[in-house]
């Protein structure tokens, strides 16, 4: 079975398009099938883009799981002086956000696959709707990862939905070392601020 955290998406294409409307900005976005949330802005998503801080306006920012780029393409637009990194394994995501960051004339934005990141980079924030689905233990290999990688006043915020584990995730957070609190609660969702 293809899930939208395979490499290669086996579904056939079928591209289309979303609206991400915030208060801030109106983004057309090209969509395809075998990619997370193909036919609306995911409501986690949203409910992290309506409720975080601004990205810091310099330095590098990281959009984990960036699916077609709602998240990396807002940081970007929010922080137009920032390198936006955009980083997912799915190979049709990354050349939807590609794509999208070009037509909003985001040329900052990096898309690219989660190996190919050079290893010196830290990042100032991280924003992420991170794939639970991949299973526990490849979610934690995956956060420890990158949290590793902020910078010492850097912070990420990451959208979990409740009934999918945001609790566990923040007490696991707290047990490995990183200062871990609940931002928001909004939606079934919880919106993790994570600090080193």
């Amino acid at each position: 079975m293809a899930h939208y955290f395979s490499e290669q998406p086996g579904t056939a294409s079928r591209p289309g398009s979303v609206d991400l409307v915030l208060p801030d900005l109106h983004l057309r976005l090209e969509t395809d099938s075998g990619v997370f949330s193909p036919e609306r802005v995911d409501v986690g998503t949203r409910v992290l883009l309506e409720s975080v801080p601004a990205p810091p306006q310099e330095g590098d920012l990281l959009d984990l799981g960036c699916g077609y780029g709602p998240i990396a393409l807002t940081m970007a637009k929010r922080a137009p002086g920032a390198t936006v990194w955009a980083v997912d394994v799915n190979r049709r995501s990354l050349e939807l956000a590609e794509r999208n960051a070009r037509s909003a004339a985001l040329d900052k934005v990096r898309s690219v696959h989660i190996d190919e990141v050079p290893d010196e980079v830290k990042f100032r924030a991280i924003w992420s709707n991170p794939a639970i689905r991949i299973g526990k233990q490849a979610l934690h290999d995956m956060l420890t990862r990158w949290l590793t990688r902020l910078t010492p006043d850097g912070v990420a915020y990451l959208v979990v939905q409740k009934h999918l584990g945001s609790d566990s995730l923040q007490r696991w957070l707290g047990e490995q070392g990183w200062q871990a609190s609940r931002e928001v609660s909004r939606a079934a969702y919880r919106v993790l601020k994570v600090t080193p």
